[in-house]
């Protein structure tokens, strides 16, 4: 792992690594982006070690990039949601999906596609609507699973 001095490195991609550059945490954020917030359903999903996931977390809290939000009061339990850092994040994760999908697809097809809510349309890989030509932000679109059905 890279340092956390950068006297040497004046690199934004170096900086950017250190928040990001960990497997599991671009994992944590691909389930948050596809809606996932409590804990729980984050170690469910990933089947991560809940030490691993706790530290993850706690460290893109401390980034800014997840906010931790109470809604529960008794007990106490919290979930985690996206901040407005946390979202400009979206167009790698969808860039990370489309060199996932050419270039690592499974022999029956990528796992999850970007849809356009309005038209139906397939989101590229530079976030344009393939069906409108609508270039999309985060909330334009949803995923949709293999086993899914595109909504008409």
């Amino acid at each position: 792992m890279l340092g956390r001095t950068y006297d040497n490195l004046d690199c934004s991609v170096a900086r950017t690594l250190e928040v990001m550059g960990e497997r599991w945490t671009m994992l944590v954020l691909r389930d948050a982006f596809l809606g996932v917030k409590r804990f729980d359903d984050f170690q469910k999903d990933l089947g991560v070690a809940r030490n691993v996931l706790q530290s993850r977390l706690t460290r893109l809290v401390d980034e800014g990039v997840l906010e931790r939000v109470p809604y529960q009061d008794r007990p106490v339990r919290h979930e985690y949601r996206l901040t407005e850092k946390g979202l400009d994040l979206w167009p790698i994760l969808v860039a990370m999906l489309a060199w996932g999908d050419k270039h690592a697809a499974p022999t029956a097809g990528p796992p999850l596609r970007l849809v356009h809510r309005d038209c139906g349309g397939t989101v590229s890989d530079r976030r344009i609507c393939e069906g409108c030509g609508v270039e999309l932000t985060v909330h334009d679109v949803r995923a949709v699973r293999r086993r899914e059905p595109v909504p008409a």
